[in-house]
């Protein structure tokens, strides 16, 4: 399969083209009209017969001979950022794909014609999963009610996620350990309920305000007293509010955060303390706490067996030399983003790959989710490659 890199490198000019429309044409959760009918045109214009099997989750298949099958997933939605950059093919609407999505994209609409075009030895099955809603982590939940899973049933599964900002060259592969990869994410929100008033006479009133202060200074001993130094827990409190009038208490006030842990234990155990600390101390000050858990996934698990292969297929397709250890490459074995692929992690043995996509020191200094964030595009035939010689190579290998 040593052509696949060429291959994918004559598809470049397609490639950019996919990116560009989709980066001009971002759409967020799963309101992806314009994105999923141009993915679904493209696979019809490849010869694939691609299924919506939920609102903007797109499936096809390749492969005709009986086998097992290995789903490749591409997450297409984009984030509520306006683009500060100046490109030619700037986002035109008030959303932008800050986080890659419409390179994983078109890197599996590149991979998509790979396989095609050596449908012949393909060994069983490639599904071929276009996902929408991933940054607002229920696409992956949406697809597997939907069947995504199912008929014919996945054996393994696969993901690509690049990353610009890194400092490494792009096209380099960062291979996980096997085990726990990324963070989970529940984000919560706590809505205090006090009594309203005069500012005057605070006395006739329950301040939600002082209540939500005291809560949240009381949600960071969880982590400084109540967790082990090892646990790795990261609390958060994105915004606070109530309240309208400098002179006027208010009868409500909410906070929202989020909580990234990396062990099941250690998640449920925050959780529960989240409940009890907002109720204690809202009841403390005479008023009362919801606690409500939104947008929650959990960690994504790598298959040591299944990782500790598809190395050795991007070994023999790339040289040792483009891949590169996680530990070197971000500094630690676990990342602390979360990714809602962890759902289909859960099911079926999954690996998550990453391929750098611009570094400083070729002019792209933005991280991920940042307005001005730009990736080196040369990236692309690197994924689409990656993609479409880990399946080949995974089904022929994986016969009985």
């Amino acid at each position: 399969m040593q052509n696949l890199i060429q291959e994918a490198q004559e598809l470049q000019e397609t490639l950019i083209k996919d990116r560009r429309y989709i980066h001009e044409n971002a759409e967020v959760h799963n309101e992806l009209p314009i994105t999923s009918a141009y993915v679904m045109t493209r696979l019809r214009e490849m010869g694939y017969e691609p299924k919506e099997i939920c609102k903007s989750g797109i499936v096809a298949i390749a492969g005709k001979k009986p086998g097992k099958t290995i789903l490749l997933r591409a997450d297409m939605d984009a984030l509520p950022i306006v683009e500060e950059n100046e490109l030619e093919f700037k986002s035109r609407s008030k959303f932008m794909h800050a986080c890659g999505h419409d390179l994983h994209t078109a890197m599996l609409l590149g991979a998509a014609k790979l396989l095609k075009n050596h449908e012949d030895e393909i060994d069983g099955q490639v599904k071929l999963m276009f996902q929408p809603a991933e940054e607002t982590l229920c696409g992956a939940s949406a697809m597997i009610e939907s069947g995504v899973l199912e008929n014919p049933k996945v054996d393994v599964a696969l993901m690509i996620h690049v990353f610009a900002g890194m400092p490494l060259p792009t096209g380099s592969i960062i291979i996980p350990k096997g085990g726990i990869f990324s963070a989970s994410s529940d984000s919560f929100k706590v809505t205090v309920q006090g009594k309203g008033g005069h500012g005057a006479m605070p006395n006739t009133t329950v301040d939600p305000l002082n209540i939500l202060a005291h809560i949240n200074l009381a949600f960071q001993e969880i982590n400084a007293r109540e967790i082990a130094p090892g646990a790795n827990v990261v609390l958060t409190i994105g915004q606070m509010h109530g309240g309208n009038s400098a002179n006027v208490i208010p009868d409500t006030a909410f906070l929202e955060g989020s909580i990234r842990t990396f062990h099941k234990e250690t998640r449920e155990f925050v959780k529960a303390r989240l409940e009890q600390i907002g109720n204690g101390v809202a009841s403390t000050f005479r008023g009362s706490a919801t606690v409500q858990f939104e947008k929650c996934c959990p960690s994504v698990i790598v298959d040591k067996s299944l990782r500790d292969q598809i190395f050795d297929y991007a070994v023999v397709l790339f040289g040792e030399d483009k891949l590169v250890d996680v530990n070197k490459a971000m500094g630690v074995s676990t990342i602390p983003g979360s990714e809602d692929f962890s759902f289909i992690s859960e099911k079926v043995p999954s690996i998550m790959l990453c391929v750098a996509a611009g570094s400083p020191e070729e002019g792209h200094v933005f991280p991920q989710h940042h307005p001005r964030i730009t990736f080196n595009e040369d990236a692309l035939s690197t994924g689409t490659a990656l993609y479409a010689n880990s399946a080949i190579e995974w089904l022929k290998n994986n016969k009985n």
